[in-house]
C-alpha cells in the first residue's frame, strides 16, 4: 500500500478568496515503512502573504519572489501523488487549495484531488480515538511521545514528516523491520537486518518450572478435563 503524507503551507485560509498555495511537502510510506521518498516545492503565490500567515510559517513574500509558480512544479507533483492514498490533517483545508491550484493549470482543468487519490483525514481519526480531547498536531505529539523540539514554526515537509510519525503510532506503529532479510525492491528504503546473538557470548538463561508449580499446572489440567474441554498438554 502506497500512502503520501502531505500538508501545505499557504498565504491565508481561504482559497476562494483568493489565497494560493505556498509550500508543498510530501513523505512516502510503502507498506506502513517510510522509504525516503519525498516531494517537497516552494511556490510562488503571485500574490502577498498575509501577516497572520507567515507568523505561523515564517515563509516572507521576499523568500519566494525566485520560486516557481504552480503550474511549473504541477505535473511533477500530480506524478508522485497519483494512485496513493493522501495522509493529511485537517485534509478539507489542503485539498481545498489543491483543487483551486488544479483549476488554475490550463492542463489540468476539471482536475480534482478526489479523481487521482484517496485522502485519509488524519484530525477526523484522532477525534475519534480521543474525543474531547486536543488534537492538533503538537497535542499529538506529546499524546504519543514524539519529539518535536525542532518544530519552532509550521513547515510542510517538517509537519509531514512528524504526521507520518503520529500516523504510525495511531495506527500501530511503523513496521520497519524486514525479518526475512530480503531487500524492498519497490520502496528503496533501508533494509534493517537481524543482528544474530554470538553463542559462545550470550548463553540464555533458562528458568524451569519448580515442582510446586508442576503440581498447579497439573491440578489445572484436570479442572480442563472435568469441565469437558481438550487438553492439548495430554494429547
Amino acid at each position: 500500500m502506497r500512502q503520501i503524507v502531505l500538508d501545505t503551507e499557504t498565504t491565508g485560509i481561504d482559497p476562494r478568496q483568493g489565497h494560493r498555495i505556498i509550500e508543498i511537502g510530501c513523505v512516502e510510506l510503502l507498506n506502513r515503512r517510510l522509504t525516503g521518498n519525498t516531494f517537497h516545492a516552494y511556490v510562488n503565490p503571485q500574490r502577498l502573504i498575509e501577516q497572520e500567515a507567515i507568523e505561523v510559517h515564517g515563509i516572507t513574500n521576499e523568500y519566494l519572489l525566485d520560486k516557481p509558480v504552480f503550474s511549473d512544479v504541477a505535473a511533477d507533483f500530480v506524478q508522485f501523488i497519483t494512485g496513493a492514498q493522501l495522509v493529511i490533517h485537517n485534509a478539507p483545508f489542503d485539498v481545498g487549495f489543491m483543487d483551486h491550484e488544479f483549476a488554475r493549470v490550463a492542463s489540468m482543468q476539471g482536475l480534482k484531488t478526489a479523481d487521482i487519490c484517496t485522502v485519509l483525514d488524519t484530525l477526523n481519526m484522532a477525534r475519534q480515538i480521543h474525543p474531547g480531547q486536543k488534537n492538533n498536531l503538537d497535542a499529538l505529539c506529546k499524546r504519543y511521545g514524539i519529539d518535536n523540539s525542532h518544530r519552532e514554526k509550521h513547515g510542510a515537509l517538517l509537519d509531514s514528516e512528524i504526521l507520518a510519525d503520529v500516523y504510525l503510532m495511531m495506527t500501530g506503529g511503523q513496521t520497519d523491520l524486514n525479518l526475512s532479510g530480503k531487500s524492498n525492491s519497490d520502496g528503496g528504503g533501508k533494509v534493517e537486518h537481524i543482528r544474530r546473538l554470538d553463542p559462545s557470548r550470550n548463553q540464555l538463561k533458562v528458568l524451569r518450572a519448580t515442582a510446586d508449580e508442576i503440581e498447579e499446572h497439573e491440578k489445572r489440567l484436570d479442572l480442563v478435563n472435568k469441565e469437558g474441554g481438550s487438553c492439548l498438554w495430554r494429547e
